[in-house]
C-alpha cells in the first residue's frame, strides 16, 4: 500500500505583519502575519529547503521519481527539476514530473506517485496578490516535501482518495496577468460547500467513515474563513480542525494543504486517521492512517520551529521592492550580465551541487575545485567533495552599503568549514547586529539574480538558529 515514508517543510524567515498594510492603505486587514520569501528565494529554492528536511536519513539511491508542484515556477518554458536534482544531489536518472497551474497540484502529485517506486514530492509556491487586495493579505510563501513509497518504513498509509473535477473560475492568473485574481467570496463559498459535500459522500460511504472516526481534518480552500464552513458542514468539531496557518504563514498555494498535513503529522499517533480536503477547480479528498513506524522517524525541523524562527521587522516597502511592485532607482553600477549558458553548464556540479574537491594525499577540502592542493601541493590527486551540510563558521566579513541588492546592506563573509575548506559567499537572512566573527552558519540554496530571463542560483550562508 502506498504511503508517506518521510516529510519536511520550509517557511521563509521573513514575516510581513498585516497591520503594516493597514498603516499604508488605511484599510481593514486580517489579523496576524504572513510568511514572505526573501528577494533571493523562489519556489525552487524553497522546494530545495523542504526536500533537505524530508530526505535526511533516507537512501536517495532508491529514488525513482521527483514530482514538483507549483503555481509560481520561475520559468514558463523550462523545467526546474534538473535544478532541484543537482542541488539535492539526487541520481541524474530519476524521472521528473512537473504539475503546475492548479492549487490542487500538490495533492495531485501525491496521488500520482506510484506505490512500487520511491517518489519525492515537492510542493512550493510564492504567489503575489495585488496591493491593497485580499489576496495580498491572504497569500503566504512556503514549501513542503513528502517521500512516497511502500513497505515497513511507511509512517502514514494513503487508505483512499476521492477526486472531483469541476470547472470553477475561483482563483486564476492568465498568461498576461501580473497578479493572481479571485472571484467574489459568496459564490466560491456556495460552490465549495456543494462540491466538497458531494465528494466526501462517496469517500465516506466506501470507507464507512463518520466525523468521529477522523482525528484531524486538513482543509485548504479559498478565502480566509471558508475552511471553517466546510468543517461545520461535514460535521467536524473545532478540536478536529487542523490549524489553517492563515494567521502565521498565509495561503501557500499548491503547498498549503500539504503544509498543514506536515504540521498534523508532527503530533500524530499510530492508528489515527487524517483527512485532507483540497479545493480548487473541484476537490481532492485524501484519507490517511498513521502507522507505528512514525515513532521511529528521525527528528526533523518542525513546522512550529519554522514559525518560531522569524524576522518580524520586514517593512511593507521592502516587501513591495522584493516582489518588483515598487520601482526604485537602480544601483549606480552596471547591471549583471546574462549568465553564459556554456559556463553554467560546465559548472553545474560546483555551483548547484556545491561540490569542491578534496586532496586524496592530505585530505584537505577546497573550494572551488583545484588541480593543485593548497596544503601539500599534490597535483591532480583530487576527489569530489560536497560542502552542503558541513558545519561552518564566519572567519571574517564585510558589510557593503553600496552593493546592488534589494535589501541593503549586503554581507559578504569568508566561511571556514569544519574539517577544512574555505569559501567567500554572501550571508542572507541576517542583520548587521547579528553577524559576528565566529558565528556558526549553514549553507542555503538561493537565487543570486535574474538577468534577461535567466535565473542564476548558488549557495549562501545564513546564521544557524
Amino acid at each position: 500500500m502506498k504511503g508517506i515514508l518521510s516529510y519536511g517543510a520550509y517557511i521563509p524567515y521573513n514575516r510581513l505583519q498585516r497591520n503594516k498594510v493597514k498603516e499604508f492603505f488605511g484599510t481593514s486587514v486580517f489579523a496576524g502575519e504572513k510568511a514572505v520569501a526573501s528577494f533571493d528565494e523562489d519556489s525552487v529554492t524553497m522546494g530545495v529547503e523542504a526536500a533537505f528536511h524530508c530526505l535526511q536519513g533516507q537512501d536517495i539511491t532508491k529514488l525513482a521519481s521527483v514530482h514538483l508542484a507549483t503555481a509560481s515556477g520561475p520559468y514558463k518554458e523550462k523545467s526546474s527539476i534538473p535544478t532541484l536534482v543537482q542541488a539535492l544531489d539526487l541520481p541524474a536518472n530519476v524521472k521528473g514530473v512537473e504539475l503546475a497551474y492548479s492549487l490542487r497540484s500538490g495533492t495531485s502529485a501525491i496521488l500520482a506517485a506510484k506505490a512500487n517506486e520511491m517518489t519525492l514530492v515537492i510542493a512550493s509556491d510564492c504567489r503575489v496578490g495585488a496591493p491593497s487586495g485580499n489576496n495580498e493579505q491572504v497569500f503566504g510563501d512556503g514549501a513542503v516535501s513528502f517521500l512516497m513509497g511502500s513497505g515497513e518504513g511507511v509512517i502514514v498509509h494513503l487508505l483512499d482518495a476521492q477526486i472531483m473535477h469541476e470547472d470553477i473560475v475561483g482563483q486564476w492568473q492568465s498568461q498576461s496577468d501580473t497578479f493572481s485574481q479571485s472571484w467574489e467570496d459568496r459564490f466560491l463559498s456556495g460552490v465549495l460547500l456543494e462540491n466538497v459535500t458531494a465528494t466526501m459522500k462517496s469517500l465516506a460511504e466506501r470507507n464507512k467513515l463518520t466525523p468521529d472516526s477522523i482525528t484531524k481534518v486538513v482543509i485548504s480552500s479559498p478565502g480566509h474563513r471558508s475552511y471553517l464552513q466546510v468543517a461545520k458542514k461535514l460535521g467536524f468539531r473545532q478540536e478536529q480542525i487542523q490549524d489553517s496557518l492563515l494567521g502565521t504563514v498565509g495561503a501557500a498555494g499548491s503547498a498549503h494543504a500539504l503544509l498543514m498535513l506536515a504540521a498534523a503529522l508532527e503530533t500524530a499517533q499510530p492508528g489515527e486517521k487524517i483527512l485532507v480536503v483540497n479545493f480548487a477547480e473541484g476537490t481532492d479528498i485524501l484519507l490517511f492512517e498513521v502507522t507505528e513506524a512514525i515513532s521511529k522517524l528521525s527528528r526533523r525541523k518542525a513546522v512550529q520551529e519554522h514559525l518560531a524562527i522569524k524576522n518580524n521587522e520586514l517593512s511593507y516597502s521592502s516587501y513591495l521592492k522584493w516582489r518588483g511592485i515598487l520601482e526604485v532607482e537602480p544601483p549606480r553600477r552596471p547591471e549583471p550580465d546574462r549568465p553564459s549558458a556554456p559556463a553554467m553548464f560546465r559548472n553545474y556540479e560546483q555551483n548547484l551541487g556545491f561540490y569542491g574537491s578534496r586532496c586524496t594525499v592530505c585530505e584537505t577540502p577546497q573550494f572551488p575545485k583545484q588541480r593543485v592542493c593548497v596544503q601539500c601541493q599534490a597535483k591532480d590527486q583530487m576527489e569530489a567533495y560536497r560542502f552542503v551540510g558541513k558545519t561552518a563558521k564566519v572567519m571574517t566579513y564585510t558589510i557593503d552599503y553600496l552593493a546592488p541588492t534589494p535589501a541593503p546592506p549586503s554581507f559578504v563573509a569568508v566561511v571556514d568549514f569544519e574539517g577544512g575548506g574555505r569559501v567567500m559567499c554572501e550571508v542572507t537572512d541576517c542583520s548587521k547586529e547579528e553577524i559576528t566573527i565566529g558565528m556558526e552558519v549553514e549553507m542555503t540554496f538561493r537565487r543570486l539574480y535574474e538577468a534577461k530571463g535567466i535565473h542564476n542560483y548558488f549557495w549562501k550562508a545564513r546564521p544557524k538558529r
